[in-house]
């Protein structure tokens, strides 16, 4: 797995690409560090920082792209070249599907030193020694994107599973909160199929009494006609001539 490392910076923006093959065994692809002038236009600026980030994916094509997550700083200068910087690299990445994992600098220092406090110079010394490298990367921030790099190799697949088991969870509860409001229906049903029984069954009842009393009054009258209904006379009987 590649992954391409950038240090945002709207001055100097460090780019290092790590291969990552077997467990904690990195090595160094290439590491370079662009530049901009102070006083050229913003626009400009940017677009620069836009090619060279595009000529290294199209060229090194990694699998990933490890960014630093832009937080709060005192210089609210300094923050905006960085949150302007890492949007045309975000940008840059999402034009070609490329993932981009954010990281903080803690993060950062503790996957390569074990420290999240560690200085600029504990970070450049151990990328030095994990890519077994015959001299430390200069400036730092060459030194800060090779640090990404190895952060997201390293902690990535972690973060991953994380994510996906915050995922499994998450259907998971989702799945009980349908399951339980199934229930909650059903059991809302009986009780109103319960209540409404007794009704029914008076209402029943009052059917059938009527019923029985209508039939009976059909045949008492029926009977009672019968009997009023006259005999006819017997004819007389006929003469023998």
């Amino acid at each position: 797995m590649r992954v391409l490392g950038v240090d945002p910076g709207l001055t100097r923006c460090g780019l290092g690409l790590v291969q990552g093959g077997h467990p904690r065994q990195l090595a160094l692809v290439a590491v370079d560090v662009v530049r901009t002038g102070p006083d050229e236009e913003l626009g400009a600026r940017l677009l620069a920082v836009d090619r060279a980030v595009g000529d290294w994916l199209d060229e090194h094509q990694p699998d990933a792209v490890a960014l630093e997550r832009v937080f709060s700083q005192h210089n609210v200068r300094t923050v905006m070249g960085t949150a302007q910087v890492s949007g045309v690299v975000l940008a840059a990445a999402a034009r070609r599907g490329i993932p981009v994992g954010l990281h903080t600098p803690s993060e950062v220092k503790a996957a390569v030193t074990g420290s999240g406090r560690a200085g600029k110079e504990q970070v450049t010394n151990m990328v030095t020694r994990i890519l077994a490298l015959a001299s430390k990367p200069r400036p730092a921030d060459a030194a800060d994107a090779l640090a990404l790099a190895i952060c997201h190799l390293w902690r990535g697949p972690a973060a991953a599973r994380i994510e996906a088991a915050k995922a499994q969870a998450s259907k998971l509860q989702a799945a009980q909160a349908q399951a339980a409001k199934a229930q909650a229906a059903k059991v809302q049903a009986a009780r109103t199929a319960t209540r409404a029984r007794p009704a029914n069954a008076a209402t029943g009842a009052t059917t059938r009494a009527s019923t029985r009393a209508t039939t009976n009054a059909t045949n008492a009258t029926t009977g009672a006609a019968r009997w009023q209904t006259p005999r006819r006379a017997p004819d007389p009987p006929r003469s023998s001539t």
